[in-house]
């Protein structure tokens, strides 16, 4: 008899799925855990999958495990494309260039260049990616959930927006938004300078995140230093980016140094010639 498939898509009427999810939720969910991240969750729980592969199977003379190899080994290999299972929506962008997930709670950014429109968006379990008209992501964000109201914002796009006009700054919609600490030290720099300094902030956020930028923003403030190279040695120090040299290379011959005792009695000598007396 050829086999079929009956009710494709429809797992939750397979008597032997529906139990193995029970057997993981009474085990492993009961009480509903509480955690930070969810990447880090599943990474925990794929441990947990993994340890008790290695029980008995209750009819079978085998572990779990060997009896999952033993049918990986009959397998067909995976499709050499991947299967993108991915949702796509278009969105409409506010006039700050962020656009509203979960019921209107979670709100995610994209760029100021981008208020106002239509932009595609493309969603996983783990993350949230605005794309351009190429299919290129803009921003990526970690996928917020929960029923509450939550933000994810990447200020890479609108730092880069706001160093090409710095003299409008406080005249854009996207000024309120900034933290108080980096409105504060915008406010103690140079008229002149603040092009190239939100420049220099553009590429400590590209490079550490917005947070190791504001990071060294506050040291800033705090040593009331408002240039370039104080910002960016700044930010090199907390972060310890400093490169490491490779040891150098000594030549055999070089003599070894005698240790020198200095007779200061020759000091006290060359005083009281100039005219000095001693103390």
């Amino acid at each position: 008899m050829k086999p079929f498939s009956a009710n494709v898509e429809a797992g939750h009427e397979k008597g032997n799925v529906e139990s193995k999810v029970g057997y993981h939720r009474r085990n492993w969910l009961v009480p509903v855990p509480r955690f930070e991240r969810l990447s880090d969750f599943n990474q925990d729980l794929l441990k947990i999958c993994d340890a008790d592969a290695e029980r008995d199977h209750y009819r079978k003379e085998s572990t779990i495990a060997e009896l999952y190899a033993a049918d990986k080994a009959a397998l067909l290999a995976l499709p050499a494309v991947p299967l993108d299972v991915s949702k796509y929506i278009t969105v409409k962008t506010n006039g700050y260039g962020r656009f509203y997930l979960g019921n209107g709670l979670h709100e995610y950014s994209v760029s100021p260049q981008y208020a106002n429109s239509r932009v595609l968006v493309k969603i996983t379990a783990g993350e949230v990616i605005p794309l351009d008209k190429n299919h290129q992501p803009i921003v990526r964000h970690q996928r917020l959930y929960g029923d509450f109201k939550q933000q994810s914002m990447k200020w890479l796009p609108y730092l880069t927006q706001l160093s090409r006009s710095p003299n409008a700054l406080k005249y854009t919609g996207i000024y309120p938004m900034l933290p108080e600490t980096l409105k504060d030290y915008l406010s103690r720099c140079n008229r002149s300078d603040k092009g190239k300094i939100l420049r220099v902030i553009a590429a400590l956020t590209e490079r550490n995140g917005f947070e190791g930028a504001l990071e060294t923003v506050d040291h800033a403030l705090k040593y009331e230093a408002t240039d370039i190279d104080s910002l960016i040695n700044l930010h090199n120090r907390i972060y310890s980016q400093v490169p490491e040299l490779a040891p150098m290379a000594l030549a055999g011959d070089i003599p070894e140094l005698m240790r020198v005792i200095p007779n200061l009695a020759v000091y006290d000598a060359r005083l009281v010639k100039a005219g000095e007396s001693k103390c």
